[in-house]
């Protein structure tokens, strides 16, 4: 009998499903089909019991196969019920019975049904696309089914999910739950997010019921341990910025033995992490733990603070221990090789001691001292690394030295050792008197630590890093840990805590503001006051304050001068300039009046600049009238002087310039092009010509372009603006200027192109390629389908909308390359002839094309067209092989022949690189590299020669003119790219290539 009721409780159930997976005619029967399981588990709310089948109530057996068969309901829901019916439940207020089998209410949310529900729920609302109703079901869930409620439903005794299951659904669970906010974002897209599943509101909630949750174990699961990697994948500091808070009172407020348990806990999740992930989780602690006003401050207070701090590092990650330990791997790529605050290699120094505190027998400060003299005594850390990093570094080693018994071996064996005492050679004959302060003092504190004299006599004065010399000794002739520890409570000290982050990480950079700390008696402690200047008003421009006694009149104010220039019996028979209407009006404003000394030259000129772009925009789909005066406007912009110092000159005349090229390509590019090659111009004008081109081609191919000063609705006409006085209300203007737009756009593109060449090689490795090839799809193309729509008659004349990809070979890159290959040929011959004269000609002059600042803002701007062009029908025929031919020319061949300009320099050969990674990245992008291997195969392979050489020379120690500093990274980096890029497309078509 028993087992007949088994199989008719497992038949309802199915024909339930099947029900709602197939069309439902009526409401009634829809209602019926929902509340019957509901009722069965226990989830139905009072309000709709009328709606159940009679007789039905818990039973162990159906609970179990109603459980075992949600995720099929849910699914079944999802799919078919809740885009036909969520509506018509809606409208008559009973859409809480599909909620129920997705988030149960608060009145059942502490039974065991309604944990099961929501551990179901996750799965299946991940899993199938989005709607609204999926939205409002997640925001329910992450707000009344937190993380350490799901995890008592999956761990408590009453959970029907059987024992040897439960790790692996509650990893699955933690997976779930962490990509809820990326995959609700790509739903969404930039508005409609609900606040409870936006970014960082969701992790900074996520991450608090996870403390919460850590603090109930008494010793972490197995589980838990094996999850914790999904626990902190999330962005790096969102863990901390919220609990850190928290941390700090549980371990203050727990008894010595309950402290213990709770770091225990911490230090096991956290030691189960991957290095990588242990180093971002390190990072995120240390950029949220207190900060000292002065790095160098020795007061009691500051102190110990810093023993609190290096306490709370050793209670969450543990002690550190020998060599041996693999914690020394994160701390050495996050605290030693990268520059932190003195105050954190203070803190650093207290782990480490309180380390050797708790073992037998102590290794870690030796450890300490070990990994910093490594990197310290490098040859390649002595000659490249910037100021701070050797002070932070030598710092770092003095304060752990200073930490170690002086009758230590350690000492001993430090003080005799040959990498030591090269290195300390090797920094006294440093160019830069600061670093080679570094070595000084380290000699110094050695010296005196092992009982021997040393002195330089190199301290006295300021500058050249006395002041920091000075500031380390007096840091060091105590140790933080002897003092007191500061308790938690006491936060005055502290630049910011986890409460404040997001306003004061602002301050605790280099801001305008001044920082100074005061102290009211010696018992209290320091308090940080950042006082910032609110002024905006310009001192030049405002009068000086008069005496009540004084007999002059007080300077009038600057609204006082303003209101006097427009007092118009003084301005008598002066024209008011009128706003241009027309682009020829907006010409021959620019060009202004043919009398030198017309008063009303400067007028003109800034009313031209101020309406330029507005108006140019304007007339882009109005007729042939941008058409015609294109190329006049191109001339009168680009030769336009700023003589009277008008205020942004620069960044007006630049966005009118672009704003041409982007409304006008077929015309304005081309003239531009011709303008660039005429020797009449400054580098400061040829900035503007290459600026417009590339920023004007990006807003072609829709890409990511700095904004326009101009607002979208201030280009319509006044009938569809507000009034004025609402309008000035309303909007405001937002101006901007850049003269490194070109740059910024390449550092983007050329990091992108290494990164994904540098992805690619690690995707080499066979087993991933194997399942890049498995589950990879082939690409769809859709056409898109022209209207044949005849046009309307009568309807003004509105120009075709071209893309960047049609205009790139035939108006940009094609005679842009072209005039350059005839421009460099002429100069070349010119240099030629006049080589035996007794006047030179030079082609590299000063202000000329040639001249390395503008020829690597040239060769910038081409990678940049480059970039947009890359979807172009001549882009791998044609515009590919060019560009990398020219890339190929520029970095390895002088542009004259004389001796001192035939050496590289380093920013044009950076920028030769960085062009040719952006070539070979859209050839492989585009065909796998086909084209470029097979049709160039000698260019292709004698520009991974010549990267390959570039970047043995670089590592073989040899200097580059210009380089030095960002330079050398960014050459090296470039260099590396092209090889990476040259190697994966050579390693593709290896056979063919050899074939042909």
């Amino acid at each position: 009998m028993s087992e007949q009721y088994s199989n008719l409780d497992i038949t309802q159930i199915r024909e339930t499903i099947t029900s709602l997976q197939s069309s439902i005619s009526d409401l009634p029967t829809l209602l019926r089909l929902l509340a019957t399981p509901l009722d069965t588990i226990g989830l139905l709310p009072p309000a709709f019991r009328r709606y159940r089948t009679q007789g039905s109530s818990i039973k162990s057996k159906e609970y179990v196969q109603i459980i075992k068969s949600l995720s099929t309901i849910q699914t079944a829901l999802l799919v078919n019920i809740v885009p036909t019916w969520e509506s018509a439940l809606r409208d008559q207020q009973l859409e809480l019975l599909l909620y129920q089998y997705f988030c149960p209410d608060s009145f059942f949310s502490a039974t065991q049904a309604a944990g099961d529900v929501a551990l179901s729920a996750y799965a299946a609302l991940l899993s199938l696309p989005f709607h609204k109703f999926s939205i409002d079901a997640l925001r329910l869930l992450s707000r009344h089914y937190t993380i350490d409620r799901l995890h008592s439903a999956v761990y408590s005794n009453s959970s029907s999910i059987p024992s040897h299951r439960k790790t692996n659904v509650w990893e699955d669970l933690v997976r779930n739950v962490v990509s809820v906010p990326a995959k609700v974002a790509n739903h969404c897209g930039i508005s409609g997010v609900p606040q409870e599943l936006e970014y960082l509101q969701f992790y900074n909630d996520l991450s608090t019921r996870l403390e919460i949750l850590f603090s109930s174990f008494s010793r972490p699961l197995e589980s838990d341990v094996s999850a914790s990697r999904q626990y902190f994948q999330y962005p790096d500091q969102a863990f901390f910025l919220t609990t850190l808070p928290t941390i700090r009172t549980r371990f203050a407020m727990l008894s010595r033995d309950l402290q213990a348990v709770y770091s225990n806990i911490w230090v096991d999740l956290l030691a189960s992490l991957p290095s990588d992930l242990f180093s971002k989780v390190l990072t995120s602690l240390l950029i949220h733990l207190a900060e000292l006003p002065d790095d160098f401050d020795g007061s009691t207070e500051a102190r110990g603070l810093v023993k609190r701090e290096g306490r709370l590092i050793s209670r969450i990650f543990g002690n550190l221990e020998g060599e041996e330990d693999e914690k020394w791997m994160a701390v050495s790529a996050v605290l030693i090789i990268r520059s932190w605050s003195i105050a954190k290699a203070r803190m650093l120094v207290c782990w480490a001691v309180i380390s050797d505190e708790n073992a037998i027998p102590p290794r870690a400060l030796e450890t300490l001292v070990s990994q910093v003299v490594e990197i310290w005594s490098s040859t390649e850390h002595i000659k490249h690394s910037l100021l701070s990093h050797h002070q932070y570094l030598t710092t770092l080693l003095l304060l752990s030295i200073a930490a170690i018994p002086p009758a230590a071996p350690t000492l001993q064996s430090l003080a005799l050792s040959s990498k030591f005492i090269s290195a300390i050679s090797t920094y006294i004959t440093h160019l830069d008197p600061a670093v080679r302060r570094c070595g000084m003092l380290a000699a110094e504190i050695v010296a005196q630590r092992t009982g021997k004299a040393l002195d330089f006599q190199q301290w006295d004065g300021s500058g050249q890093g006395r002041e920091w010399a000075r500031g380390v000794r007096k840091l060091i002739s105590d140790r933080d840990m002897d003092v007191e520890e500061l308790q938690a409570d006491v936060v005055r000290l502290e630049v910011y805590d986890a409460g404040d982050f997001n306003e004061t990480k602002v301050s605790t950079a280099k801001s305008d503001g001044d920082v100074t700390v005061s102290s009211k008696n010696a018992k209290k402690a320091s308090i940080l006051e950042v006082v910032e200047d609110v002024s905006d008003s310009d001192d030049s421009l405002a009068g000086y304050a008069s005496s009540s006694a004084s007999s002059r009149a007080p300077s009038p104010t600057p609204s006082e001068i303003d209101e006097i220039e427009k007092d118009p019996t003084i301005n008598v028979g002066r024209k008011k300039i009128q706003r241009p209407v027309y682009l020829v009006d907006l010409a021959r404003l620019i060009t202004g009046s043919t009398k030198p000394d017309d008063s009303q030259n400067a007028d003109r000129i800034e009313m031209a600049l101020n309406s330029a772009e507005e108006l140019i925009r304007r007339k882009k789909s109005f007729g042939f009238e941008l058409e015609e005066n294109s190329v006049n406007l191109v001339y009168a912009l680009v030769g336009l002087q700023n003589n009277f110092e008008l205020e942004g000159f620069n960044e007006k005349r630049q966005d009118a310039v672009t704003v041409l090229v982007a409304c006008c390509p077929k015309k304005a590019s081309l003239a531009i092009i011709d303008e660039f090659f005429k020797n009449q111009y400054s580098t400061e004008q040829r900035f503007v010509m290459l600026n417009a081109l590339a920023v004007g081609a990006r807003e072609l191919a829709s890409l990511p372009v700095p904004p326009s000063n101009v607002p979208a609705n201030r280009i319509s006409f006044p009938s569809k603006q507000l009034p004025e006085a609402m309008h000035k209300k309303y909007i405001s203007y937002n101006e901007t200027g850049d003269s490194s737009q070109i740059q910024r756009m390449l550092d983007d593109i050329s990091s992108a192109a290494i990164e994904s060449g540098r992805n690619n090689a690690e995707a080499k490795t066979p087993l991933v390629r194997t399942r890049q090839l498995r589950i990879s799809k082939p690409a769809r193309v859709v056409v898109p389908t022209t209207s044949a729509t005849p046009p309307t008659p009568g309807a003004p004349y509105v120009p075709r909308a071209s893309t960047f990809a049609e205009l790139a070979a035939e108006y940009f890159i094609g005679p842009l390359t072209g005039k350059f290959w005839l421009f460099l040929r002429d100069e070349q011959t010119r240099e030629a002839r006049t080589a035996h004269h007794a006047r030179a000609y030079r082609g590299t002059g000063t202000g000329l094309i040639l001249n390395p600042l503008v020829l690597t803002h040239f060769l910038g701007t081409l990678a940049v067209l480059i970039h947009a062009a890359r979807h172009s029908p001549a882009f791998l025929a044609v515009l590919a092989p060019d560009a990398l031919e020219l890339a190929l020319t520029l970095g390895t061949r002088p542009l004259s022949d004389a001796d001192e300009d035939k050496e590289r320099e380093a920013a044009v050969l950076t920028a030769s690189l960085e062009l040719a990674v952006v070539v070979l990245d859209g050839c492989l992008e585009l065909d796998g590299g086909r084209s470029i291997c097979l049709e160039s195969t000698s260019l292709l392979l004698g520009t991974s020669e010549w990267a390959g050489q570039v970047l043995n020379a670089l590592e073989s120690g040899s200097r580059i003119q210009g380089g030095g500093g960002v330079q050398e990274v960014k050459l090296r980096r470039s260099a590396a790219g092209v090889v990476l890029k040259a190697d994966e497309l050579s390693s593709r078509w290896r056979q063919s290539m050899i074939s042909v």
